[in-house]
């Protein structure tokens, strides 16, 4: 015969269940405890709820025993500040970390969260642009020495690399907002991380108001935010004055050159850039050995500007391009060194969310391509820009 647990005892391994199943057994408990006071039989119910508990807290308990273990690399500027982070993620529901390219928050801060024990009960959800959100799940996969899609994973619009034992998982904000619909507290959830937040897309204002909206109501919910040192505190202000730790960028110098293009109507000024990046490229080979990042503001710019180079006669050297429609393992080459100089034409995808491995020499051409909301058209539209002088900076 099998002895009914106590109403307050199954109240109590709630808070050992997975996230996601804990509404729907709370109101089964509210309902047997309504039972109760009526006198109505409730030891069915108790059991059925107690076996819920049981199942739930048990993939709770598997998920925290296959919890990779991170390993940090000291030479990165965020895990100079390790301990402040995890300090501060342990001690305040929201966390602003701001700091330049290339000090490795995008990467280590989801393994900071591994090593505080977040993604137990639920997921540990990383926002990133679409090109960047495979990249960078494939990176964090590969320090934990994992699979990709096992501890791992990302989902993007067409394409889920998930399992039932990921813990981290890397996705576009647009995903993230449309799981607002269906899951109105987020509870797929235990940790939020914002990454990037000051490049202010629609997306990235609209999550932002809800999670303000959503704490109060998600207590055990942690919100971690990147962003660029500029506009910390205001996303500090709009948080409540949440903590703000600062993490330096590059630790090393740069030179900058530059070389304004002539004053020609639109068509000739885009003959004239990719001209102009030819000859850049070929002044950069004269000064020695290394790869060149080339910053473009689209595909189509991207094609022509390779094609320009192919036919210049500069030798040895791989072009490889790396925007959004390229299939991913034309993607993962920029990943992969070919022992010989390469040049990479990118979007600014590569501004922020990527750091592309071996790059000596910049090539900015000082133009973006960027989501602007039309009030006249009510929709968002691809702008081609001037960038912004801190963008610049940042691309460097």
């Amino acid at each position: 015969m099998t002895t009914t647990r106590p109403l307050s005892e199954l109240k109590a391994a709630l808070s050992t269940c997975l996230i996601r199943d804990r509404h729907g057994l709370r109101r089964k408990l509210s309902d047997a405890q309504e039972r109760l006071k009526l006198q109505q039989p409730t030891d069915k119910l108790l059991a059925d709820i107690a076996s819920q508990i049981d199942r739930s807290s048990q993939r709770a308990a598997t998920r925290r025993a296959h919890l990779p273990q991170p390993q940090f690399d000291d030479a990165l500027p965020v895990n100079q500040k390790l301990d402040d982070i995890k300090a501060a993620i342990s001690a305040h529901q929201v966390v602003i970390i701001c700091g330049e390219t290339g000090s490795g928050k995008t990467t280590q801060i989801p393994k900071i969260c591994l090593e505080l024990g977040r993604g137990v009960y639920g997921l540990i959800g990383h926002t990133q642009p679409r090109l960047a959100a495979r990249s960078v799940a494939t990176r964090i996969a590969q320090e934990l020495g994992s699979p990709l899609g096992e501890h791992v994973g990302f989902k993007v619009r067409f394409t889920d690399k998930l399992s039932e034992r990921s813990v981290v998982k890397l996705m576009t904000d647009g995903i993230l907002l449309a799981e607002t619909q269906t899951d109105r507290y987020l509870e797929n959830y235990d940790t939020i991380i914002i990454d990037e937040a000051h490049e202010r897309s629609l997306n990235i204002d609209f999550l932002l108001g809800f999670l303000k909206q959503l704490l109060p109501r998600r207590p055990e919910l942690k919100v971690i935010i990147t962003s660029a040192t500029i506009d910390a505190d205001r996303f500090s202000r709009h948080f409540n004055n949440a903590p703000v730790i600062e993490v330096s960028g590059r630790t090393y110098p740069v030179e900058v050159r530059y070389r304004p293009l002539a004053e020609r109507d639109e068509d000739e000024r885009e003959v004239e850039m990719e001209d102009a990046i030819v000859g850049a490229v070929d002044e950069l080979s004269r000064l020695g050995p290394g790869d060149m990042l080339v910053f473009l503001p689209g595909e189509r710019e991207i094609r022509d500007t390779a094609e320009k180079l192919r036919k210049s006669g500069i030798r040895g050297y791989e072009i490889l391009p790396l925007f959004a429609r390229l299939s991913n393992e034309d993607q993962q080459k920029i990943f992969k060194p070919s022992g010989g100089r390469r040049i990479v034409l990118a979007t600014n995808v590569a501004e922020t969310s990527l750091t592309v491995p071996g790059i000596k020499y910049v090539i900015d051409t000082g133009h973006a391509r960027i989501n602007r909301y039309s009030p006249r058209a009510k929709v968002e539209q691809l702008q081609v820009e001037n960038i912004s002088q801190a963008a610049a900076r940042q691309r460097g």
